[in-house]
């Protein structure tokens, strides 16, 4: 065990037992989650330019990008910011924190669902079915323009980036319905045009799943509190009775004391409690 770690023993303890007597999980998963599968971390303008240095010289910081009046004021800006993410997360595999995850939860009787601000997929690709993508998917598209057409999937799209400009090149993606211009299905900010259905059915069964579960541990994984709908929702589901594991290493407290804290990375915590759990 490094010296990290080896300081958080009480806790790794406290959060193997919590996750061993457990009769299911919800796992609450931010951007931190991603980054032991070799994601950028956009945490301050820094983080941002530091994975996108086009960016830093132009000036823009990722709230800036991550604006949907791009699409329609310069959408060779907007789909060469998301579709580079879209390549991105496509070739990204997930850490072995993701099957840790997923094998904890298969000896569960009331099994595991996902709650998660990450728009990568990159759960689902690890293998779990019950996931609630609260800010959408970057799988999936929306028209522009609001058409009938609804939300569909991304699985056919290919979008040319120049790099070192961060532009794409035409065609860009187009709606199949109307032919115009199409765009993540994903929350933004200041975004009003968001469809926001696919998200809703994945909240509605989350929630139906919690009404017939007992005996719930929540583990919280890269949560920060500059967007803090993760913590909130990991915070809620645990307020009865305080199984919560908040594994963050920036941002770790545990309000009045109600839970784990350990202020580690997700893999590195998570192999650690693993270790305790098969010992």
């Amino acid at each position: 065990m490094n010296d990290t770690l080896h300081q958080y023993s009480d806790e790794l303890e406290r959060a193997a037992e919590l996750i061993g007597s457990a009769g299911a999980l919800l796992v609450c998963a931010g951007a931190g989650m991603g980054v032991d599968s070799g994601l950028p971390d956009f945490r301050g303008d820094d983080g941002f330019w530091r994975a996108y240095p086009p960016y830093a010289r132009l000036g823009l910081s990722f709230v800036e990008v991550a604006d949907p009046m791009h699409f329609a004021a310069d959408p060779e800006l907007a789909w060469g910011f998301y579709g580079h993410r879209l390549e991105l997360y496509r070739r990204t595999t997930p850490h072995p924190g993701f099957d840790i995850l997923r094998r904890w939860a298969t000896g569960k009787p009331g099994g595991a669902h996902v709650f998660t601000s990450n728009v990568d997929g990159q759960f689902q690709r690890a293998g779990f079915t019950d996931v609630a993508e609260v800010h959408g998917s970057i799988h999936h598209l929306q028209c522009l323009t609001g058409c009938s057409a609804g939300i569909w999937p991304a699985d056919d799209v290919a979008v040319t980036i120049d790099e070192s400009t961060m532009r794409a090149a035409e065609p860009l993606p187009a709606c199949p319905g109307c032919g115009a211009l199409a765009r993540p299905n994903i929350l933004m900010f200041g975004d009003a045009d968001w469809l926001g259905e696919r998200s809703q059915r994945q909240l509605d069964a989350l929630q139906a799943w919690r009404r017939n579960t007992t005996g719930l541990a929540v583990i919280e994984l890269g949560a920060g509190l500059a967007v803090p709908t993760v913590r909130r929702q990991a915070e809620l589901a645990s307020a009865a009775d305080g199984r919560l594991i908040r594994i963050n290493p920036r941002e770790p407290e545990v309000r009045h004391g109600r839970g784990v804290s350990l202020p580690v990375g997700a893999l590195d915590a998570l192999t650690a409690i693993d270790a305790r759990l098969n010992s």
